[in-house]
C-alpha cells in the first residue's frame, strides 16, 4: 500500500526542574547549595531512510512523544536527559505545518532533522548562590519542549519521471531498461503506486519513475492520476509515452495535449519541464499522416521524438541514450525552501483581560517566570513583584482600573493586588 502524505502530532520532551537541595553532612558546617541540574528532554528527530519508499507507519500511528528529562537531585546530581524519538522517513519527504501548509524542511538533502527540540533543564539552586545570597531557596524549571502538528508529505526523489495515459506501457518501458518488477496487464491502471527503477546506462547512473496513468481532470481530482502528481515535481526529466497505434485511444497527439494540460494545471512549472516524446506500440502499427502530425508538434516544443516497441526491446538503445545525455546536463533536483518559522513565544504580547473580576494576565515570559519562582521563598517572591513591574504587567493592571485587593491569575498563580 502506497502511504505518501499523513498528518501526525509531535511533541519533545520537557526538561527536569533544576533541584533546591543543601549539602548537609556531620563534621561539615555552611555546606552550603547543592541542587543539582535537571536533564534536557528528548527530541523528535526526522531520519531519512533510503530503505523507505512509503509512510505506511505512520498511518495508524500519529502522535510521537519524547521522555522527559528527570529532574535534579542533591549532590549536584544531573537529572538524566529524555531519550529522543527517531522517525525514519522516505528520502524526499517534505514536512509542512499542518494548519498553514508551509515547508519547514525538505529531506532531500539526506541530513536528520530536529522537528521539535526537547526543553532545557532548569538550573538547580547552587547557580543562584551569591556572596550576599548564599543560601538561595529557588532553582529554575525546565523548559517546555516543541510541540507541533505537522504533515509528511512524499515526493519521490527520481532524475526521470515516466508519464502518459493508463495502459500505453510506461511499466513495461521501465521493466525493460532497469532490473524493476513492476505490474504489467494489458488494463488500465494495473499500475496503482509509483515504482523506481535504477538504470546504468552510457556512463550515467539516474533513477526512473513509473509514475500511474494519469486522466482527465487528474490535476481536479479525477482517476488515481491526481494521487501521484506530487512526486513528478522531483522528475529532473519527463519521458512522455503515449500510444502511437492508437490502440486504446484514438487520438495519440491529442493525448499527448491533455497530459501536458493536465500538468499545467497542476503546476505551470511542470509543464516547462525538459520532454521527451515515446511512441509505443509500434508493432502493432500506426498511421503515418497521425505521425507527421506528432513529428510538426515535436519539432515545434523542441522535444525529441522516438518510437518503440517496448515489449520486443525494440528502439530502447537509442532512446535510453538521448536520456542518458540529458540527465546529464539537468540541474540538480528541486529542493524546497523553509517557509515556516515558529512564533518566538518570548516575544508575545502581554495581554490583561478582566473576567467577572478577575484580572488574567497571559502572554510574553510570563509563563517561564510562573514556573521557575518559589512563592514560599521571600527572595524569590521579591524577583517575581520586580519581574512584573519590568515587563509592565503592573502598568497595564493600572490601566485597566484594577483596585487593591483585587485577584490576579497569571497562568493558575492568583494574587491579590496590593499597591
Amino acid at each position: 500500500m502506497l502511504v505518501d502524505k499523513v498528518d501526525i502530532h509531535v511533541k519533545a520532551g520537557k526538561g527536569g526542574n533544576g533541584s533546591v537541595s543543601f549539602r548537609r553532612e556531620k563534621y561539615v558546617s555552611h555546606g552550603g547549595p547543592d541542587g543539582g541540574d535537571g536533564g534536557n528532554g528528548g527530541s523528535v528527530i526526522l531520519v531519512p531512510d533510503q530503505g523507505e519508499s512509503t509512510l505506511l507507519a505512520y498511518k495508524y500511528n500519529r502522535k510521537f512523544i519524547a521522555e522527559d528529562g528527570e529532574n535534579g537531585s542533591n549532590k549536584k546530581f544531573h537529572g538524566r536527559n529524555g531519550e529522543d524519538v527517531l522517525l525514519r522517513v522516505p528520502l524526499g519527504t517534505v514536512v509542512r505545518d499542518r494548519d498553514t501548509g508551509k515547508v519547514i524542511h525538505d529531506m532531500s538533502d539526506g541530513e536528520q532533522f530536529i522537528i521539535a527540540h526537547g526543553g532545557r533543564g532548569g538550573w538547580g539552586n547552587v547557580h543562584f548562590a551569591t556572596s550576599t545570597r548564599q543560601a538561595p531557596h529557588f532553582a529554575r524549571a525546565g523548559m517546555q519542549g516543541e510541540e507541533l502538528f505537522i504533515t509528511l508529505e512524499l515526493k519521490m526523489l527520481a532524475d526521470v519521471g515516466i508519464i502518459g495515459y493508463p495502459n500505453v506501457g510506461k511499466s513495461t518501458l521501465l521493466s525493460m531498461v532497469s532490473s524493476a518488477h513492476p505490474r504489467i496487464a494489458s488494463y488500465q491502471f494495473t499500475t496503482l503506486s509509483p515504482n523506481l527503477g535504477v538504470i546504468s546506462a552510457y556512463g550515467r547512473t539516474f533513477v526512473m519513475a513509473d509514475i500511474p496513468g494519469l486522466v482527465d481532470g487528474a490535476s481536479e481530482g479525477k482517476g488515481l492520476g491526481h494521487e501521484f502528481l506530487r512526486h513528478i515535481e522531483r522528475c529532473r526529466l519527463l519521458v512522455h509515452v503515449f500510444d502511437i497505434s492508437a490502440s486504446e485511444r484514438p487520438d495519440p497527439l491529442e493525448d499527448i495535449k491533455n497530459i501536458n494540460k493536465e500538468l499545467k494545471s497542476y503546476a505551470s512549472e511542470l509543464a516547462s519541464r525538459p520532454q521527451i516524446l515515446v511512441g509505443n506500440k509500434i508493432d502493432q502499427g500506426y498511421d503515418k499522416e497521425v505521425f507527421k502530425k506528432i513529428k510538426a508538434y515535436a519539432a515545434r516544443k523542441k522535444q525529441p521524438l522516438f518510437l518503440i516497441a517496448a515489449d520486443l526491446d525494440e528502439g530502447l538503445s537509442p532512446l535510453m541514450e538521448e536520456i542518458a545525455r540529458q540527465v546529464a546536463l539537468l540541474p540538480a533536483p528541486v529542493i524546497c525552501e523553509r517557509e515556516y518559522f515558529a512564533p518566538d513565544t518570548r516575544s508575545e504580547a502581554i495581554t490583561v483581560k478582566n473576567v467577572n473580576g478577575v484580572y488574567f494576565v497571559t502572554g510574553g515570559k510570563l509563563r517561564r517566570l510562573c514556573e521557575n519562582v518559589n512563592f514560599d521563598d521571600r527572595e524569590s517572591l521579591a524577583y517575581f513583584q520586580r519581574m512584573l513591574r519590568e515587563y509592565g504587567v503592573i502598568e497595564m493592571l493600572e490601566n485597566k482600573g484594577i483596585q487593591e485587593c483585587d485577584t490576579v491569575d497569571i497562568y493558575g498563580i492568583q494574587f491579590d493586588f496590593v499597591y
